[in-house]
């Protein structure tokens, strides 16, 4: 009898799971059907935006072309290094600048002066240094991508347990000491948020950067596809770019899950 009961609570477990799973799916299904009935019905011309399963087809299309894998690769390429610069740099920076206050109030203008600044405005200053190659938008990437990751890592550090801060300096452990082995293991979880942020905001400079640069990469192909007229073409390479970046957002969280599984904010995500 407790087996029978067991077994057919079984399914009730799993639907709001599944209801989890799949709500998000039935919605992106509904504003492509929608989307595809708007211009089967003639309210937007097809000659300026395809049909769904049209531009779908040509990007099924793409996947057996080496070309489009080749700048999926590119743009993962400036991707990955604007990435690891900005980490590089925010990383051990900030948790500087976030143990000592003097330090931090010095520099706090500045770093609020230059975080607001838009990447695009830098596109002429990295044409003229670095060109139009892969240069150019690896610098845009790490610039827009250092600011979050500096950011999480100053509050990470400054939000530590004073009472941890003042036992580290009581027993004058050294300052390289405290940063890694006091000061970092509580900044972790703000790190993880700040890396995940400047991912995707890396990921929109080196595409921004491939369509007004013109370097090699997924935004250069959407922008020869505009100039081309072939429209069908550029809605694919764009929610391919889309598709993309759900990805790494993807990777990103469940690498941050895994990493922080012992931090409270995640005990209910990793099973």
């Amino acid at each position: 009898m407790s087996t029978a009961v067991a077994t057919s609570r079984a399914p009730g477990r799993r639907s709001p799971r599944f209801g989890q799973w799949a709500l998000p799916w039935v919605g992106v299904l509904a504003i492509l059907v929608l989307l595809e009935l708007v211009v089967r019905l003639g309210i937007i011309p097809s000659r300026y935006f395809p049909p769904m399963t049209t531009t779908f087809g040509t990007l099924f299309k793409q996947l057996g072309e080496a070309s489009f894998w080749k700048a999926v690769l590119q743009t993962l390429e400036g991707w990955a290094l604007g990435l690891g610069i900005a980490a590089i740099i925010a990383i051990p920076l900030g948790m500087l600048i976030g143990s000592n206050q003097l330090v931090y109030r010095g520099l706090r203008p500045i770093i609020e002066f230059l975080r607001p600044i838009p990447s695009v405005a830098l596109i002429p200053l990295a044409i003229l240094i670095y060109g139009t190659g892969m240069q150019s938008k690896v610098f845009l990437a790490a610039f827009a991508a250092t600011w979050p990751l500096l950011i999480q890592s100053i509050y990470g550090v400054r939000d530590l347990d004073p009472v941890q801060r003042e036992t580290a300096q009581s027993f004058r452990i050294p300052l390289k000491d405290r940063l890694l082995k006091v000061s970092l293991p509580g900044a972790i979880p703000f790190i993880a948020t700040g890396i995940r942020i400047s991912s995707a905001t890396a990921l929109i400079l080196v595409v921004t950067a491939e369509l007004v640069i013109g370097a090699p990469g997924l935004g250069r192909e959407i922008n020869q596809a505009r100039a081309g007229g072939v429209a069908d073409l550029m809605y694919a390479l764009t929610i391919a770019t889309g598709l993309l970046g759900v990805g790494l957002n993807t990777v990103m969280v469940k690498i941050e899950a895994r990493a922080l599984h012992w931090h409270p904010s995640h005990r209910e995500v990793v099973r």
